[in-house]
């Protein structure tokens, strides 16, 4: 597949049983749901990456061929952040469904600011006009933050339906920056006075979304978080830092504030104070970027002058997830400030990695319950923290094997992601699923 920057589209092809090359028919009346996306397409540096491919992956695999559009924001090879080796399976996923990739100019760089983000919105609409202006029904669906504003860009008569799925904000990420929340609460607002859903992806988010950015009920839909039960199975192992091998602990996610790095270790540091010995520490506290964050520099200073025996890795790698699966890992730590849900403890309970130790904010109490899948502690609390870590530390075999059964058993009755986005689909866009007369025959 080759990729056009410039947001010309690019038709997937399939072949026929005879081995005839099928191409999409131009000016298709094909019902379309178009999804417009900023990670997870061409490389993953975050939860949300992740959770934004399982989302076209279960889409490819629900809607019959030739009924996806996909928008991601363009990432260039020399980026940091492109991977050849995620883009060639995500390649490989959307072919399935002979999806369209239109990509759209403006590379990370364009999410950071609101200018950025407004640009994104309105070049997406641009190709949705384009691409779905002869479809019987479509529905464009923008995830995260960066399309938080499609709304705004929307005309009355602009033939299909919006679906906004914000995986955070930034009252919750960075509430120093209020050009930004104001430039979410605007776009919210616009979205669902021109009828627009807004998905909540937990309980937390809903709340959050109803009452922070004043989000009717009636446009709210429960669209929670998951994992695709079947993602860990074939995940190659990275090679574990020498000094972990012997056992060690993994606390990894976006190297911001609000992930609550600092507080992990002070918990660390009191804990060491106490005389309690400690395992490795793998910390992943990662960014895109080639430069230490000045967040970064701080961690590694704390590592440093709490002498605390750790590895600190700065740059994100989808392969660490690998090491929730060693039989050296002792615990995982997610001690997070605030979390719109939480996807970390998931990830542990696919892997059958235990205990998990997680802080009681947003949506990580719905999945990390406090003795039965794993251990919790006040946020913001390093003394709470230590406490948690200590107990994790000092659980029997038999305890740990308990853990990871009812662990693994909230995740197949609560977050199977694709029978979420299927249910949703059935429930919200039936007409995308249903395959004409001619399909059938």
């Amino acid at each position: 597949m080759i990729h056009v920057p410039t947001g010309d589209a690019i038709p997937l092809q399939r072949q026929s049983s005879t081995g005839e090359v099928v191409r999409p028919a131009l000016g298709t009346t094909q019902p379309k749901i178009a999804v417009a996306l900023h990670d997870g397409y061409y490389g993953c540096t975050s939860g949300t990456g992740f959770s934004n491919r399982a989302f076209l992956d279960v889409l490819t695999r629900t809607l019959p061929p030739g009924r996806l559009l996909i928008t991601p924001v363009h990432i260039p090879r020399s980026d940091p952040s492109y991977d050849p080796a995620w883009v060639a399976e995500t390649e490989r996923i959307v072919q399935r469904a002979e999806a369209e990739v239109v990509p759209v100019p403006g590379g990370r760089a364009a999410t950071a600011a609101v200018a950025g983000c407004e640009s994104l919105c309105e070049r997406v609409m641009e190709v949705a006009r384009d691409r779905l202006a002869r479809t019987p029904m479509a529905q464009l669906i923008g995830l995260d933050i960066p399309f938080l504003g499609l709304g705004l860009h929307r005309g009355t008569d602009d033939p299909f339906g919006l679906l906004l799925v914000p995986r955070s904000t930034s009252e919750l990420a960075s509430p120093e920056d209020r050009r930004r929340i104001r430039w979410e609460h605007r776009g919210l607002a616009t979205g669902v006075s021109g009828g627009a859903r807004v998905a909540a992806i937990s309980h937390h988010m809903r709340g959050h979304l109803e009452q922070v950015y004043d989000v009717p009920r009636h446009a709210v839909v429960d669209l929670p978080n998951g994992l695709l039960l079947s993602d860990h199975e074939d995940l190659p192992f990275a090679p574990l830092p020498p000094r972990a091998r012997a056992g060690f602990l993994l606390a990894m996610g976006r190297a911001v504030e609000c992930k609550g790095f600092e507080d992990l270790l002070e918990a660390l540091r009191l804990l060491d104070v106490q005389g309690t010995r400690l395992p490795h520490l793998v910390l992943a506290a990662t960014t895109h970027t080639e430069d230490l964050t000045d967040y970064q520099r701080q961690l590694q200073a704390m590592v440093r002058d709490y002498a605390i025996d750790a590895t600190f890795l700065p740059r994100f790698s989808p392969l660490y997830r690998s090491w929730l699966r060693s039989p050296a890992l002792r615990a995982v730590v997610v001690p997070s400030r605030a979390e719109p849900f939480g996807r970390i403890p998931l990830e542990a309970f696919a892997s059958g990695a235990a205990p998990v130790i997680a802080t009681r904010a947003g949506g990580l109490t719905e999945t990390v319950v406090d003795g039965v899948t794993g251990f919790t502690a006040e946020a913001r609390d390093p003394m709470d923290l230590a406490r948690a870590v200590s107990q994790a530390l000092h659980i029997s075999s038999g305890e740990r094997e308990q853990m990871r059964a009812r662990s693994r058993a909230l995740l197949m009755a609560r977050h199977d992601y694709e029978a979420t986005i299927r249910s949703y689909l059935r429930q919200y866009t039936p007409w995308a699923m249903a395959l004409s007369a001619a399909e059938r025959s």
